[in-house]
């Protein structure tokens, strides 16, 4: 019996081929396009059930609508989103009577780590986010630390941390994501790494979540898949998902 017919925008990239390979390994889903800058993705999206996105921020919100166009669910995993993007997306998967999932990791332990920050922070006076990754990433910070710090900030409901700091010419107390310092790190030989450090007078905590190889985000990724056709309109974020949160 035929599979659910997926579409992958992408498919040349990194995390596009990796997501081409686990659709072609799994018995109940069908690898039906492998797009890139080149193609129409409203005729290669024609006939899928799913699309899968990993391209760049610059392209992704387009992707999204010529999809929806074609008749297909979309599952995003580019980063770069802000919430005038979700509030368009959210208008488009309305009008097309469509699903899209907008997930800025598909990892599960980096989700995990992202939902146990988030129900430590009110506890901790500090809390502070370090992303890691490889030096040929586009975008920092990453949409996994934006989304944490979100999460913390949210959490935390406003309350201030402390920090005396007075002077810094060159920044390095990192970038305020809601008031969450975030530093990000691009070094090579990384691939996806990030860590929460909170902290209270004479005690402190780490979560941190190492993705060593790309095929971590694919169990994550074909979740994703399996799912969106279920949910409805707009869904941010793969706890969602998993049911860790609504």
């Amino acid at each position: 019996m035929a599979g659910m017919k997926i579409a992958v925008v992408g498919a040349a990239g990194r995390m596009g081929s990796a997501v081409c390979q686990a659709v072609d390994d799994a018995e109940d889903l069908e690898l039906c396009a492998r797009l890139d800058a080149d193609d129409s993705v409203f005729e290669g999206a024609r006939g899928a059930d799913v699309v899968v996105d990993f391209t760049v921020p610059s392209v992704t919100r387009s992707v999204v609508a010529e999809a929806l166009r074609a008749g297909a669910h979309v599952v995003v995993g580019t980063t770069g989103w802000d919430e005038a993007g979700y509030d368009e997306v959210a208008e488009l998967a309305r009008q097309a009577g469509r699903n899209v999932v907008i997930a800025p990791n598909f990892s599960i332990s980096a989700v995990l780590m992202m939902h146990l920050a988030a129900s430590a922070a009110p506890y901790f006076e500090s809390t502070e986010i370090i992303e890691m990754h490889h030096p040929d990433k586009v975008d920092a910070p990453s949409g996994t630390a934006h989304a944490t710090a979100r999460a913390i900030a949210a959490a935390r409901e406003g309350r201030p941390m402390p920090d005396a700091t007075q002077t810094d010419p060159d920044g390095s107390r990192g970038a305020r994501v809601e008031g969450v310092p975030v530093h990000a790190v691009r070094l090579r030989g990384l691939t996806a790494h990030q860590e929460v450090l909170l902290g209270n007078a004479g005690e402190t905590l780490t979560i941190r979540a190492d993705s060593f190889d790309r095929s971590s985000f694919m169990p994550g990724v074909l979740h994703a898949v399996r799912r969106v056709g279920e949910l409805e309109g707009l869904t941010v974020g793969l706890e969602v998902v998993l049911g860790l949160t609504r």
